[in-house]
């Protein structure tokens, strides 16, 4: 994305907030928020006390109208989404809400670093609690017809993804017929599980870099997190964003926490009728192996990043995700020839290829 498309990024701003605020010319220097893992660019627009976010989505890769489609089923459901204020398709600009600059994950860190004791631990869990009280309304309220469905194509495009950006482009493995096989049999598996499950709306990255702590004194108290980054969402497995969430790929957990807000979210959606008849044991196998879905996905994709898009930051977040992997399989006897497969041929490679411990 050059300069120019900021410079008119800029210029449309300017123009937009003119007209919003009822302003005559104004001339407003657009500061960088962030970039993504797409090609999306955030910057801010300060004037005053108020403040906007200006998105730069680039039509060739990006779809700014299904970011605006989503954000308002978001807002229908009851959570906070950004509002959208101003929109250009054809140029895939955006003006929309400014939730700030707090992260969950920095926050969540910070606790994480200080060593947890009751009031800390308390801490965390009310962040992720009202993360999870957002999925519920998210599930209830969101017309999954709406939105396109999470099938076994997409789960199976996903997952392909460790095959060749993983295997074959990152770790520069030279995989045999037979080995193919044993692949595709394990995704099967994965995809059969997840399309076994109760299926609702699916923001596809619900984790802690794309929730946000709102400022009270400018929302509710009690309201939730901000939600971004949402315009994947589609229609699919209950699970999903919940082990996004909990098996975050930025930052780990004690299983006991780990399993304690899963049980928080199970008797939520329980009482709400969302996972009528799904036993304890079953919600626990639906999370896990909806989890190994997305591990097989996270690394194939931190792959693609830093090959194709040259962000090579994203290989320090795979030694998390394998170790999630590797603890899940362990738990299940259908995993254990793709598992042995894995440790024996695969996490060689990543160990001397990447330099990681593992």
């Amino acid at each position: 994305m050059s300069d120019s498309r900021k410079v008119q990024l800029n210029d449309w701003v300017n123009g937009q907030l003119s007209q919003l605020l009822d302003l005559g010319s104004i001339d407003i220097e657009l500061t960088t928020v962030s970039g993504d893992a797409s090609f999306r660019r955030y910057f801010r627009a300060q004037l005053l006390e108020q403040s906007f976010i200006a998105v730069d989505a680039p039509p060739i890769n990006e779809n700014s109208e299904l970011f605006v489609e989503i954000a308002g089923y978001l807002r229908e459901a009851g959570v906070q989404s950004p509002q959208v204020f101003a929109k250009n398709y054809s140029e895939g600009f955006l003006l929309i809400e400014d939730f700030g600059d707090r992260l969950y994950l920095p926050r969540l860190l910070e606790l994480q670093e200080g060593g947890l004791d009751a009031i800390s631990e308390y801490q965390v869990g009310s962040l992720y609690k009202g993360a999870i009280r957002a999925l519920i309304k998210v599930q209830s309220n969101v017309d999954k017809k709406r939105l396109a469905p999470y099938n076994r194509e997409k789960l199976r495009t996903e997952m392909q993804l460790f095959e060749g950006w993983f295997c074959e482009r990152l770790l520069g493995l030279d995989l045999s017929a037979k080995e193919r096989d044993l692949i595709a049999r394990t995704f099967t598996f994965l995809e059969e599980a997840a399309l076994g499950q109760a299926q609702f709306a699916v923001h596809r990255d619900y984790h802690s870099r794309n929730l946000l702590i709102l400022d009270d004194a400018k929302f509710p108290a009690g309201s939730g997190p901000g939600i971004i980054d949402f315009q994947d969402a589609m229609a699919g497995a209950y699970s999903y964003d919940l082990v996004s969430l909990l098996r975050d790929c930025y930052i780990r957990w004690n299983p006991v926490l780990v399993e304690s807000l899963a049980l928080y979210y199970f008797e939520l959606a329980s009482a709400a009728g969302l996972i009528e008849g799904v036993s304890a044991p079953q919600f626990r196998r639906d999370f896990d192996l909806m989890g190994l879905q997305r591990n097989f996905k996270v690394m194939g994709i931190f792959s693609r990043l830093c090959i194709r898009d040259n962000k090579p930051q994203y290989l320090a977040d795979i030694p998390l995700v394998i170790q999630y992997f590797l603890e899940v399989a362990s738990q299940y006897e259908e995993m254990a020839p793709f598992l042995d497969w894995f440790e024996t041929k695969v996490l060689i490679n990543v160990k001397a290829k990447l330099n990681l411990e593992l």
